[in-house]
């Protein structure tokens, strides 16, 4: 009887170990958010990984196919599910600088282990992670006999969408830098678009699509496409090598995250800190050398045509000037000075001829040594300017011999920049050969206690929450498109889609702070907007360094300047108190060092009316808020200078109604008694 039980037994558990297998081959797995509105599932059909994303029940991503095209074949299909494992993470970090000190990391995450049913057996990881506010995916290369060095020649990622929804976007071809325009249309139609892609599926639901932690790879585009089982699906498509190769690899290896913000609101997109939670902690031991200011700088008459970056009777980077600058700065509480064309290499054709930059080598006319001991004496630091022309080798040659020199000299920033359509004259700066030399640069920096100013980037993905001297970037239409662009400038819908699109990426040196509006050089290009609005971009435009840009000339007997002078750049909390997208944007921010708030406000070409609940301030406490307004008459197109400037007393159960001209702005100083 005993034997026959036990002969029972095992062909049970054989059929359950039979069945588990099975199961496990091809069952779907639920992966939850924390606060369960949200739901993963994920597995393989058809040998092929795919996941699905719910919402409160309802699809918001249709089954979606995941995998790779390598050099030697697919690399998406004939897997079984040979493993997986869960976790959970609900913890606190603060930043050195940001737009919240505090950040919450909160997650549901799931492992599945793939393995390919042919000979080679090779296997991949898919990482699944649910935040309340959306999901990222990664993929991990696991150390294996049959899979050693490899090469990426397409990502297969899918975002497979129910809805061909608005979006908002960024076209890939034909652009440089990231320097092209967001605009709103149906997915069908875009072409190949960049990320961060906001996108505007209903009034209730938001989403964008970006990635996290960009590190030794391509960075992501996604084409839309007509696929079976949805309306419209999004497949990545990697920035390339110029041989068409996409990533070179070698295991162990992972690929950065793929991420997908989910939010009831438009301004939840911009207070999710899902990216930043996807990136590694901080590597930098002691970051008290990393610091947060304002600046202004010898930049913006460049553009104007006042000066030259090249030697000669205009050149704007001589010892004299640059005193002007700093003493500026000294006075008005300003913590640096940034000098364009102070160094050998920007005579003659500099895009394209950057390898004669020389980043140690000043021009005769301009003292480095002797202008930064000036500028500590007033308690102000230079930020060293490094154009490469597209050079990058020949940066790479110099950062240390460079760096060294301006740590040893007492300078704690740099600016780079990279105007040539191809790095070394030969891979686009989004590919992984420009992520891979962006990167050196700021663990060089980091090495030499320098934080960086990147122009012309790879769009940021979080690292500077693991390097967090990386303070801030480009990557969009900035300031400098309303001094020559011949569409005569940032559109005035420009700052209420900033933060919503380039925003969700990272820090954005917009170089605000324009006052006077006239161009004798481009008479039909200026900003578009009103003076008011060119000061509530301090708020809504966030940068740990946030430049003055205009020349310092225009800011004299200019009441508006205290603004700029009393705004922070370093926040405890940020909120967005009203939004849409691409129409308006109001924020309120509060300082890290005081009690006090800071709201800003923007319209698009629409005036318009506001009225804000303070109720964010504390309970029974009183403050003082100093409005700077659309003054009487204000309009972008024919009058942006009126300013109206009033103060009264506020408590946190008091509205504040705003008046907005045509591309105006209020910007607001909440000051606590």
């Amino acid at each position: 009887m005993i034997k026959n039980i036990s002969k029972t037994m095992r062909a049970a558990m054989l059929c359950v170990g039979l069945f588990m297998s099975v199961s496990l081959a091809h069952a779907a797995d639920v992966l939850s958010s924390p606060d369960g509105h949200l739901k993963v599932t994920v597995g393989v059909k058809g040998g092929k990984p795919f996941y699905m994303i719910a919402r409160d029940g309802k699809p918001i991503v249709n089954r979606s196919f995941l995998g790779f095209t390598l050099n030697d074949g697919a690399f998406d299909n004939g897997f079984k599910v040979i493993g997986k494992s869960r976790d959970t993470k609900n913890e606190t970090w603060t930043q050195p600088w940001g737009e919240d000190r505090v950040v919450n990391c909160h997650y549901n995450e799931l492992k599945l282990h793939l393995q390919q049913s042919d000979k080679r057996q090779r296997q991949l990881n898919i990482v699944f992670r649910a935040f309340n506010d959306g999901i990222g995916f990664r993929y991990e290369f696991p150390k294996q006999k049959n899979l050693g060095e490899f090469r990426i020649m397409d990502e297969m990622t899918q975002i497979a969408m129910p809805t061909d929804a608005q979006a908002w976007t960024e076209p890939t071809n034909g652009t440089t830098y990231y320097e092209a325009l967001w605009t709103k249309d149906l997915l069908s139609k875009k072409d190949t678009v960049s990320t961060p892609i906001t996108i505007e599926v209903n009034d209730s639901l938001y989403m964008a699509l970006h990635e996290a932690n960009l590190t030794d790879y391509a960075s992501i585009n996604y084409t839309p496409r007509q696929l079976p089982g949805a309306a419209v699906t999004l497949v990545a498509a990697l920035t390339p090598w110029q041989n068409g190769v996409k990533v070179y690899a070698k295991t162990p290896f992972v690929s950065p995250w793929r991420t997908i913000l989910v939010t009831k609101r438009p301004g939840d997109l911009i207070t999710s800190k899902l990216m930043l939670n996807l990136n590694e902690p901080c590597k930098i031991d002691d970051t008290s050398w990393i610091t947060t200011g304002k600046y202004v700088g010898i930049w913006w008459g460049m553009h104007m045509e006042d000066y030259t970056w090249a030697q000669g009777p205009k050149h704007g980077a001589t010892t004299a000037n640059t005193k002007r600058y700093i003493d500026f700065a000294a006075k008005h509480g300003m913590n640096g000075v940034l000098v364009e064309g102070w160094n050998y290499g920007w005579d003659g054709d500099w895009t394209k001829e950057g390898d004669k930059f020389d980043f140690s080598k000043p021009y005769p006319d301009y003292d480095l040594e002797g202008l930064q001991k000036y500028a500590l004496s007033k308690g102000v630091r230079l930020i060293a300017h490094n154009e490469t022309g597209g050079a990058a080798k020949n940066f790479e040659n110099q950062l240390d011999s460079a760096f060294s020199l301006y740590h040893r000299l007492g300078i704690r920033a740099i600016k780079t920049g990279y105007v040539n359509a191809l790095l070394d004259n030969k891979e686009l700066q989004h590919s992984q050969y420009g992520v891979r030399h962006y990167r050196k640069v700021v663990e060089t920096a980091a090495k030499y206690h320098l934080m960086v100013v990147n122009h012309e980037p790879a769009m940021p993905s979080g690292l500077c929450r693991t390097y967090p001297n990386l303070v801030s970037g480009e990557g969009m239409r900035g300031q400098e498109y309303n001094a020559w662009s011949p569409d005569g400038g940032n559109p005035p819908y420009h700052i209420c889609v900033l933060p919503f699109t380039r925003g969700l990426a990272g820090s954005m040196d917009f170089t605000p702070g324009i006052f006077n509006f006239e161009n004798k050089v481009k008479p039909t290009t200026h900003p578009q907007t009103t003076l008011a609005k060119q000061l509530s971009e301090y708020i809504l435009i966030y940068s740990p360094w946030q430049m003055a840009a205009d020349m310092i000339e225009n800011y004299e007997n200019q009441p508006a300047f205290s603004f700029i002078e009393s705004v922070p750049t370093d926040w405890e909390k940020s909120l967005v108190l009203d939004a849409e997208i691409g129409k308006y944007i109001a924020m309120a921010r509060k300082d890290k060092a005081s009690d006090d708030w800071y709201v800003g406000a923007a319209t698009d070409a629409d005036a318009r009316d506001l009225n804000l609940k303070l109720d964010f301030l504390d309970k029974d406490r009183t403050y003082y808020a100093e409005i700077y307004a659309d003054g009487e008459g204000a309009d972008y197109r024919t009058n942006p200078y009126p300013i109206l400037y009033k103060r009264l007393k506020v408590t946190n159960t008091s509205n504040l109604s705003l008046h907005l001209a045509p591309s105006g702005g209020s910007a607001i100083r909440i000051k606590a008694l």
